[in-house]
Parts: structure tokens; C-alpha cells; sequence
């Protein structure tokens, strides 16, 4: 897609072309419907659905939300209505959407991700599906699966023989060395990355004296987690050639070409939304006035370019 300035904006993501590089990172912005009367859809390079499982799942106990000093903490535990559900009341809409639709795909057992991938591949309607591999493994005692190499290879291995959608498997930064993850995303077949997930955190009370969240632990996200997403973009581009969709802390346009310039191909919005229910538009802006700001014709020149 060529926008004004002769400015060229799209991106090809495991075979799938994006009017330009901007989707929301999953769980912050429901399945696009929510922010439908904020934001123009169509405008999006991608909707990136929250987390669909094969059957409903409960979440975890409350409170599960808390702010932090430059973030916020979150321990939803992936609550949702099942795939049954989300194609049922989410995907008559989504299929309106003059956009890529992308579905976050979790589960704790590797048949639960085919389950769901399945279903969702003959449903039609779905552009590609992002593995969330944060998840925990059940039969390894509750292991996430994205942070084992081993494990991330079955899982991509399995869910990339009963689907024909483009796969992005979405990395944690809980782990050691996320480009022995990254390549072993990528050796079972892996068409793009999505990273980073949230950094494990947590706050305490101290007027109760214990964890804020009723999980205890939950997820870092916000500006506070962008240097730690960054240098995982860095380090994971230059160790694959897949594509990678960059998020972390991403607010303004500046923050986005911080990331493409780390070697991400697309990026994502998330804690932003709440704060700002237009801020993918105002980003995506953004992105485009460095563009014209630096005479850069196309997107593409960016990518890599700090590497």
C-alpha cells in the first residue's frame, strides 16, 4: 500500500501482506470488536485477537491487574470462552474487517493448540494464527513451552501439520538465550515472531503485606519493559530470517521505528490501548512522519538498520 509522499507502507509477514506495519499485541484489545467506535479497523496493518483455547477457561483469582511505575502487572490466566464461542460471536465481525486477522492460539497440551487450530483453519475468515507459547505445559509439570527449545519445536512442529495458515510463535524474554528459542521456532516451521511476551513481576502491598495480585506473580508490561524488548528484537535478528513483529512498550511513533530499526518487520501496540484507545492510529502516524521527516520511501529501508 503506497500512501502520500509516495510512501510505501506494507509488509509482508510470513507470506501475508500488511497495508502497513501496525497490529495490537493480544489481550489488549479484545477481538478488535471493543474498540471498533475508537478506531477505524481497516486503518491497521492487522487485528490480533486475545487468546483463544479449545475450551473455556476461568482465568486466574483477583485482583489481576495493578499499575506500576512506568507499566502495569496483569494476571488474567488467558480468560476466555473457548473457540467454539470466538467463532461463533467474534469472527462474523472480524470477517467484516478490511484487515488481516490474526488469532492467538493457547493451550496446555499440544493437542489442545491443534484442537484450536483446526477449528479455526476450516472456519475460514483467519489470515494467520500467533502460537502463544507462554503457556503451561501440564504434562511437564506446568513448564512453559516457549521457555524450552525442545518444546517450542514440537509445538510449532505439530500445529504447522494440521494447518495451512501462516504460523507466528510468540516468544517470552523469560528465558536465558531467546535466540536458541527464536531459531528452534524457526527450524519447525515457524513463518514470523512475535516477541516479547511480559517480563514476570510482581508488587507487594504494604499495607496488607502480601502480593498485590491473587496470582502473586503476573506480567510486566509498558514503557518500562521497551529496552528489554528491544535488545530481544536485536539479539533474535540477527539469528533468523523469518520476520519479526516487535512489541513492548510501544506508545508513540518513535518508540515503533526504535523497533524496526532493531530488526522487526511489523509491530505491535498493547498497554498503550488502555491508556489511549487510538494510540495503533497515532503510532502508525507517527511511523509515517519519520518516514517523510528522513525522506525514507519505504518501510522495508528500516528494517535492520541499527544491526
Amino acid at each position: 500500500m503506497v500512501m502520500g509522499n509516495n510512501i510505501n507502507l506494507s509488509v509482508n509477514i510470513g507470506g501475508v501482506i500488511w497495508k502497513n506495519p501496525v497490529t495490537v499485541a493480544s489481550g489488549t484489545f479484545g477481538s478488535g470488536k471493543e474498540y471498533g467506535e475508537y478506531v477505524d479497523l481497516s486503518k491497521l496493518g492487522a487485528i490480533t485477537t486475545k487468546g483463544v483455547s479449545p475450551a473455556p477457561w476461568a482465568g486466574n483469582s483477583v485482583p489481576r491487574v495493578a499499575e506500576t511505575y512506568g507499566g502495569m502487572l496483569n494476571s488474567i490466566g488467558l480468560q476466555n470462552s473457548g473457540v467454539e464461542a470466538f467463532i461463533e460471536m467474534d469472527m462474523p465481525f472480524l470477517r467484516e474487517q478490511n484487515t488481516v486477522v490474526i488469532v492467538n492460539v493457547c493451550g496446555h497440551k499440544i493437542s489442545e493448540y491443534c484442537e484450536v487450530a483446526r477449528k479455526l483453519t476450516e472456519t475460514g475468515g483467519v489470515d494467520m494464527l500467533e502460537l502463544n507459547i507462554s503457556c503451561p505445559n501440564v504434562s511437564e509439570g506446568g513448564m512453559a513451552f516457549g521457555t524450552n527449545w525442545k518444546m517450542t519445536e514440537k509445538v510449532v512442529a505439530e500445529v504447522k501439520k494440521v494447518t495451512n495458515l501462516p504460523l507466528i510463535a510468540k516468544l517470552s524474554p523469560n528465558v536465558t538465550d531467546i535466540d536458541v528459542i527464536a531459531k528452534a521456532a524457526e527450524g519447525a516451521g515457524a513463518d514470523a515472531l512475535s516477541l516479547i511476551n511480559t517480563v514476570m513481576a510482581m508488587k507487594i502491598d504494604i499495607n496488607t503485606c502480601k502480593p498485590l495480585l491473587g496470582n502473586k506473580m503476573g506480567g510486566l508490561s509498558g514503557p518500562a519493559i521497551k529496552p528489554i524488548a528491544i535488545r530481544c528484537v536485536y539479539q533474535t535478528a540477527s539469528n533468523v530470517k523469518i520476520p519479526i513483529i516487535g512489541m513492548g512498550g510501544i506508545t508513540t511513533g518513535e518508540d515503533a521505528i526504535e523497533f524496526i530499526l532493531a530488526g522487526a518487520s511489523a509491530i505491535a501496540v498493547g498497554t498503550a490501548n488502555f491508556i489511549n484507545p487510538k494510540a495503533t492510529l497515532d503510532v502508525l502516524c507517527g511511523i509515517e512522519k519519520y518516514m517523510v521527516d528522513n525522506k525514507v520511501n519505504d518501510i522495508k529501508e528500516l528494517v535492520g538498520k541499527a544491526i
